[in-house]
């Protein structure tokens, strides 16, 4: 049984079909990349998983529980429990420009951390909430830079700050959004070996949207091309990137000269 399926998800806008019953698995701690050009369906379909936009037919299963199906409605704390299952790393960062990268972290924890004691459930104290941010700057090596805000951090810091507070509130699946997007070269590697770091060290299981063909190629599992909506290949990264079966896969990647 795969930890995360997802059957026939599909979601239109009026009458336009932006993603058509794209279905997919992952085992447990496997990355997926999703890749494929502009207007393909890849970023509607992370904001659906994390209930950014409502799907319309499909249902989305963790570890053998369905947890949404399509054309259900849902009241705010049913969409609230079913977000909790995924952690959304946004390309923009969307960290808070008033607060310090300790405090963009500890922040959504903290006051998840007040609903459960408000409610009578199990909860960390604010000692324990500390802890365990300053143990999440330790492992994306930014001690250093806790007390630091956002527009005194690097592109490369503010997405590793991104990452920990998506990390700390222990989503089941975590979600990356062109993660190397807004970042040159060098940061686009250090962001690499984060997620590399992240996949070993925590073992989540990981969906990623991009647009960097080496990227995805060295960091997944598993790759999808969409194209129009549906899932054209999907396959592993050997299988996707050194033997594309279709020819607009094949077109694609050739527009790609550095991933031999």
């Amino acid at each position: 049984m795969a930890y995360l399926e997802i059957k026939d998800l599909s979601k239109k806008y009026s009458d336009n079909e932006i993603i058509k019953n794209v279905s997919f698995s992952l085992d447990e701690g496997e990355v997926l990349s999703i890749i494929g050009l502009s207007g393909s369906g890849k970023t509607t379909t992370l904001r659906c998983l994390a209930s950014l936009e409502e799907i319309d037919n499909g249902e989305i299963s963790i570890n053998g529980e369905i947890i949404y199906k399509g054309g259900i409605s849902l009241k705010e704390s049913e969409i609230n429990e079913r977000r909790s299952h995924f952690g959304l790393v946004f390309q923009s960062f969307n960290l808070f420009p008033q607060y310090t990268a300790f405090e963009n972290i500890k922040l959504p924890l903290s006051l998840r951390e007040k609903r459960n004691k408000k409610k009578g459930q199990p909860y960390l104290s604010d000692e324990e909430i500390n802890n365990l941010v300053n143990d999440l700057l330790g492992k994306i090596n930014l001690t250093q830079r806790a007390s630091a805000y956002p527009c005194e951090l690097s592109g490369g810091e503010s997405q590793r700050v991104a990452i920990a507070r998506a990390i700390a509130l222990n989503p089941d699946i975590l979600l990356f959004d062109e993660p190397t997007s807004a970042l040159d070269p060098i940061l686009s590697k250090e962001v690499l070996k984060v997620i590399n770091d992240i996949k070993k060290t925590f073992k989540k299981t990981m969906i990623i949207v991009t647009h960097e063909m080496e990227f995805a190629r060295r960091v997944s599992d598993k790759v999808v091309f969409m194209n129009d909506g549906v899932i054209v290949e999907e396959g592993t990264s050997k299988e996707i990137f050194e033997n594309p079966k279709t020819d607009i896969l094949k077109q694609f990647l050739k527009t790609f000269d550095n991933i031999v």
